[in-house]
């Protein structure tokens, strides 16, 4: 079941890259996308065109597959370990 501390609104998360300059993604959840019971779509946060990253999806039981080309598994567990581990200060 998934947990409900997941992020729920959008957020900005730091990507430390081993091969390329560190990057920082808008993580936007998906509330329209029946792929799976969260999705979350990634986006470059600054800019005037944001460059689309790819989305992450997660299934009820929590596991998460990455949907896109432009992050390594390291990159990938980065931004899912943000997702599951986000607290929103009040």
């Amino acid at each position: 079941m998934i947990n409900n501390a997941y992020l729920v609104n959008d957020a900005r998360a730091w990507v430390k890259r081993k091969n390329a300059p560190d990057e920082v993604l808008r993580i936007a959840l998906d509330m329209e996308s029946k792929d799976a019971a969260l999705c979350y779509e990634l986006f470059s946060a600054y800019g005037q065109k944001p460059d689309y990253w790819g989305r992450i999806l997660f299934d009820a039981q929590g596991y998460w597959i990455y949907d896109g080309d432009m992050l390594t598994i390291a990159e990938q567990e980065q931004i899912a370990r943000f997702i599951i581990n986000y607290v929103e200060i009040i």
